[in-house]
C-alpha cells in the first residue's frame, strides 16, 4: 500500500511538472507579440507607458510617478525567470531520456528520482520565499543545489542585520533540512 501512494505522489509531482513545463511554453510563444512589455506593468491605450527603458525616444526623465517601482524587482523577476527557463530545460531532457526506445529501467529510475529531486527544490524554493517575504523583507530568490542554499534578499536601509541573517538562516534549515553553514545570504544591492 505504501508502494501505491509514494508512485502516486510521484506521479501527481511529475503531472505538476509537465503542467508547469507546457504552460510555461505556451505563454513564451506567444511573448513575441508582447516583445517590450513587462508582466503587470500598466500602459495607456495608445501604447504609451511612463518608463523611460520602454521609450523609443530619449525624454527627460518623467516627474514623479504614481506607483513607485519596487526596489529590485527586476533582478528578481528575470533571477526567476532564468532559473525557471533551465529547469525547464533540464525536465525537457529528463523527460526526452525517459521516453526513449533506448533507456533501461535504471536510467528511467534515475531519470525519475532527478525529476523528483528538482520538484522538490523547486517547491522548497518557493515557500522560502514566502517565508522570507512573510517575514517583512521586500523580495528574495532562492536557489537550491544539492550542496547549498543561496538566498538573495533586497537590501534594507542599513544593510542585513546579523539577526536578520539568523532569520533567513533558520528558515531556511527548516524548510530544506540544510545545515547552517550550508546556507549562503547575499544582499542585492540597487
Amino acid at each position: 500500500m505504501k508502494v501505491w501512494k509514494r508512485n502516486a505522489v510521484v506521479a501527481a509531482v511529475v503531472l505538476f511538472v509537465c503542467a508547469a513545463v507546457y504552460l510555461n511554453w505556451t505563454y513564451q510563444s506567444g511573448e513575441t507579440a508582447d516583445a517590450g512589455k513587462t508582466l503587470g506593468e500598466a500602459a495607456l491605450v495608445n501604447g504609451q507607458t511612463d518608463d523611460p527603458l520602454l521609450s523609443s525616444t530619449a525624454s527627460p526623465a518623467p516627474e514623479a510617478s504614481a506607483t513607485p517601482a519596487p526596489s529590485g524587482g527586476g533582478y528578481f523577476d528575470s533571477a526567476r525567470l532564468n532559473r525557471q527557463q533551465a529547469r525547464d530545460s533540464a525536465l525537457t531532457i529528463l523527460e526526452d531520456a525517459m521516453a526513449s526506445e533506448n533507456a533501461d529501467e535504471a536510467m528511467k529510475e534515475a531519470n525519475g528520482q532527478a525529476i523528483q529531486t528538482i520538484a522538490g527544490y523547486t517547491v522548497s524554493e518557493a515557500q522560502i520565499e514566502n517565508l522570507v517575504t512573510a517575514k517583512g523583507y521586500a523580495d528574495c530568490v532562492a536557489f537550491i543545489s544539492d550542496e547549498s542554499v543561496s538566498v538573495v534578499v533586497s537590501a534594507q536601509e542599513g544593510g542585513l542585520t546579523d539577526a536578520d541573517v539568523a532569520k533567513i538562516t533558520e528558515i531556511v534549515t527548516d524548510e530544506t533540512g540544510y545545515e547552517a553553514s550550508q546556507v549562503k545570504i547575499i544582499e542585492a544591492q540597487e
